[in-house]
């Protein structure tokens, strides 16, 4: 029988850096979980209330402000650390600063040897667009697990959001052996636990 993970406090997240590119991130040991997203996704919200701080990522009324690779560990040491990716998609900034910051995300995610899985953010209302495709191919190029957080569930009437979701599962059915999906509401606080669940799994492996 396979032993469930203790359960990790996410309330001891702590900044630690921010680097503009992979090669200003912190060593390439311990391990990671990473969030990316659309930048109206509710990423810096999810952030925020998985970790129980009202601050820790910053949100802003002017989406695609996080342009950075924002890192934050967990506990008394950095062998556990939670990622803040630049969002992306919807910024107004010039085309060849969002292709800058889309260069080093996919660098990211396609080079960094600790990364153990990628935090999906989508909105439930606008689910899986171009890039958020893009990110799926390229987890599954390196076998990266992805959990995807239908965020903004809160916006919708029950019916309509597990429509929503049944629908992301239907259309992500070739993916169903490295993606899983959820509703996640930051304000109702919907669907941490089992955000949480996901992220001990990862994480477990830092003690190996």
């Amino acid at each position: 029988m396979t032993s469930t993970p203790p359960r990790l406090n996410y309330q001891t997240a702590r900044f630690m850096i921010s680097a503009p590119k992979l090669a200003q991130c912190p060593a390439d040991d311990g391990i990671e979980v990473a969030f990316a997203g659309r930048s109206n996704a509710g990423k810096s919200s999810a952030i925020n209330a998985l970790t129980q701080q009202k601050a820790l990522a910053r949100t802003s009324k002017t989406p695609g402000r996080t342009q950075l690779i924002n890192f934050f560990s967990l506990g008394s040491d950095d062998a556990r650390r939670l990622v803040d990716l630049p969002g992306y998609g919807y910024a107004k900034v010039p085309e060849a600063m969002k292709k800058e910051w889309q260069a080093h995300l996919a660098q990211y995610l396609r080079r960094r040897r600790t990364l153990s899985g990628l935090i999906l953010l989508m909105d439930v209302r606008h689910p899986l667009s171009e890039f958020d495709i893009q990110l799926l191919e390229m987890a599954d190029d390196r076998d990266l697990p992805v959990h995807i957080l239908l965020t903004k569930a809160d916006k919708l009437k029950q019916g309509p959001a597990k429509a929503s979701l049944a629908s992301v599962k239907r259309q992500l059915g070739e993916w169903d052996d490295l993606v899983s999906v959820q509703l996640f509401s930051s304000l109702k606080r919907q669907g941490l636990d089992q955000t949480y669940a996901v992220m001990d799994r990862w994480l477990a492996s830092a003690d190996a």
